[in-house]
């Protein structure tokens, strides 16, 4: 027994707001709009930089794209209740809190004391942005390919994080829950 699908219309206009009050939170909470020292930029590459988080697209834009993925396998697994509109607005408002949530203090704080993260300060409005889309981006992706492919994707840019920034979403999940001492000091090249 399947659930009826939501017009696409209906699915837009639920995407906006959630996305617009994500923003609006995120502004509420006293984040700023964007890169508040010098031109808005599209990418940056240097994690090192004050402004990382800041602008569009950097590095981490990358663990953005694994949250649609891994949002989109979880509720795979209720795609026989649930249809794949649903499951993606539920998907968005999860990474939507998430982008909430990472820019408290409590969560700033956690990142600046046990991961590579020591000077961050939080993303700006754009960047969170940025975050979302590539979230959406990650989510279409794995409905439309296949899963060998999806999972190639996923351990290719953990792989990339790996090398080029020494952090990737598994290491940013691990030393954020439990910190190893030893991870840390490789990653900030002690």
């Amino acid at each position: 027994m399947s659930a009826e699908k939501l017009p696409i219309k209906n699915i837009v206009t639920a995407s906006l707001l959630i996305i617009t009050l994500t923003l609006f939170i995120l502004f509420l909470l006293g984040r700023t709009p964007f890169y508040q020292y010098g031109p808005i930029a599209f990418w940056l590459d240097n994690i090192n930089s004050d402004q990382n988080s800041q602008q569009l697209f950097d590095p981490y834009t990358f663990t953005h794209i694994i949250h649609g993925i891994g949002f989109y396998a979880l509720l795979w697994l209720f795609r026989k209740k649930i249809p794949l509109e649903t499951r993606f607005l539920l998907a968005l408002a999860l990474e939507s809190s998430w982008e909430i949530i990472e820019n408290t203090p409590l969560i700033i704080e956690r990142y600046r004391a046990a991961t590579i993260s020591l000077d961050y300060y939080g993303d700006s409005i754009l960047n969170s942005f940025g975050d979302i889309l590539a979230f959406i981006f990650g989510f279409y992706f794995t409905y439309k390919k296949p899963l060998w492919l999806t999972v190639s994707i996923v351990a290719l840019i953990e792989l990339l994080l790996l090398i080029l920034i020494r952090d990737n979403l598994s290491l940013n999940i691990l030393m954020l829950l439990f910190p190893v001492p030893g991870i840390q000091a490789w990653q900030t090249g002690g």
